[in-house]
């Protein structure tokens, strides 16, 4: 077992999940947080899965670090699926501020400048973008562009932007062909303009030729990161992306459903790595290009992910449900739906000394246990 997460899982507690993550996190990025200091940084979308670790990663940097370290955080969202309990905690913290605010409007003037910019308002799970198809679009498309607009004025100014991050996303690739898989940055994508997830996927392609521009127009340090299957706490129970479903069913007791055959596959990559990657795109990617972030190993079936999920709770509380098979009501469940997703990372490992360090099982592990403490009902 990975030294750093000795606890037998039985004794693992959502707490302690967090607080083993954010103190591997602030180890990992100790020159990135260092080059950051007395800066502001401006995160989009901070209420959702990523802003989990995104805001909390800087805010524990900044209390087990000396004033004159400090990084300022801004979180903005408008909180359409709600306001989550851990972002409501950290109220009063004097070094974030919270703002309510929808992206696809122009920031407010009192904001001052910002040194560095996170763009992660966009909804990610397939279920709710289909739901809100407009606003996915618009945030990725429109208010990125506000953003960026912004960082141009500012540079001319005379307060350049020292780093702005565009989420974008590894469904840009669509589903590539066999010989692309596992795919580099250079694969163009083999996407559909019209389906079901064409709302996202399409949003995300065009938000990255808006920022390649900008960065090349305006000389500005913009980067993209292309995240692939992300987990881990912050994952909202409700989300219906497969991990969360998986878990929610569990502590259900009931069984675990396949909405497919189980053979689709994919890399996953746990939370607290991939939080790492993103800071260090953020502060040392090259201007207008993007980064695969993710795990190259393994790449498994749905059905193999669930049989270990079903193992995992088994070991942690006593689940003693199986893994069924079922079809979807949704007739659109599997449209443009990959079949295959697996990254190659090696410009990031190159370029930013990225490295993921926590194993899939381990990762589960945790991720079970922090849903245990954290099953609060979401309708959102």
């Amino acid at each position: 077992m990975n030294s750093k997460c000795e606890l037998e899982p039985e004794e693992l507690t959502a707490d302690q999940v967090v607080a083993e993550d954010l103190a591997n996190i602030c180890r990992r990025l100790e020159a990135e947080f260092s080059t950051m200091k007395g800066k502001t940084l401006f995160i989009s979308g901070g209420a959702g899965f990523l802003g989990h670790y995104l805001v909390q990663a800087v805010l524990h940097w900044n209390r087990t670090r000396g004033p004159a370290e400090t990084i300022r955080v801004i979180v903005s969202d408008n909180y359409i699926r709600g306001v989550p309990d851990w972002l409501t905690a950290l109220e009063g913290d004097p070094s974030m501020t919270l703002l309510r605010h929808d992206i696809t409007d122009p920031l407010p003037d009192d904001l001052g400048p910002l040194d560095y910019l996170i763009h992660a308002a966009s909804i990610a799970s397939p279920i709710f973008y289909r739901k809100y198809p407009i606003e996915t679009m618009d945030a990725n498309v429109n208010g990125l562009r506000l953003l960026l607009e912004r960082c141009r004025k500012q540079h001319t100014n005379g307060h350049p932007i020292s780093g702005f991050l565009f989420f974008s996303t590894s469904e840009i690739y669509g589903d590539p062909t066999p010989d692309s898989i596992p795919t580099p940055e250079t694969y163009r994508g083999y996407v559909s303009c019209t389906g079901p997830r064409a709302c996202y996927d399409e949003s995300k392609r065009f938000g990255e030729t808006l920022c390649v521009n900008f960065a090349q127009q305006y000389s500005m340090p913009i980067t993209m990161a292309r995240p692939f299957n992300n987990y881990g706490p912050g994952l909202k129970i409700t989300d219906r992306r497969v991990i969360p479903d998986f878990a929610r069913d569990m502590f259900a007791g009931k069984d675990l459903v396949l909405l497919s055959d189980g053979r689709p596959t994919r890399t996953f990559c746990y939370v607290a790595d991939a939080v790492v990657g993103y800071f260090k795109v953020l502060v040392r990617g090259r201007a207008g290009e993007p980064y695969n972030i993710g795990n190259e190993t393994p790449e498994i079936s749905m059905l193999t992910l669930a049989e270990m999920l079903a193992a995992g709770g088994s070991s942690l509380f006593g689940y003693d449900g199986k893994v069924v098979h079922n079809a979807s009501g949704d007739k659109d469940y599997l449209t443009d739906n990959p079949q295959r997703r697996c990254p190659i990372i090696d410009k990031a490992r190159k370029d930013l000394d990225f490295e993921p360090e926590v194993p899939l099982e381990e990762g589960l592990r945790r991720t079970l246990a922090w849903y245990r403490g954290n099953q609060q009902a979401q309708d959102a």
